[in-house]
């Protein structure tokens, strides 16, 4: 993944930007959503049995993180189909969840790991 330069300080615009992406993204079920779309671009009734929640409450998650632009939609006869926006938030989910995973797990940082191996001759 391609990443771009961190500005510091920060610009006051995308400041605002990132505060609504993880507004957007504090809610679990939108995060299990959000999970579901890693995997590909998904029918609302799809996701809507894999939540096993009403469909009035995922539209109303979707709509949320559509206008927060995590989520594009496409719209094919009488069904609406969820993707998310781009790679960076894929890229974004992963690199949370595996923070998450890391800190349950009590794994340390991988750039200890890589200084370590790279250390060993």
């Amino acid at each position: 993944m391609r990443h771009h330069p961190l500005p510091s300080p920060a610009d006051a615009l995308d400041v605002d930007r990132v505060t609504e992406v993880f507004k957007a993204l504090s809610d679990p079920t939108r995060l299990q959503l959000m999970l579901l779309l890693m995997q590909g671009e998904t029918k609302v009734t799809t996701l809507v049995d894999a939540l096993q929640q009403p469909q009035s409450t995922v539209s109303r998650h979707l709509t949320l993180l559509r206008t927060a632009h995590l989520v594009l939609t496409r719209r094919e006869a009488t069904s609406v189909y969820y993707r998310l926006a781009d790679t960076h938030v894929a890229e974004l989910l992963t690199q949370v969840f595996s923070h998450a995973q890391h800190e349950r797990l009590g794994l340390p940082d991988h750039a200890a790991q890589d200084a370590t191996i790279g250390s060993v001759h």
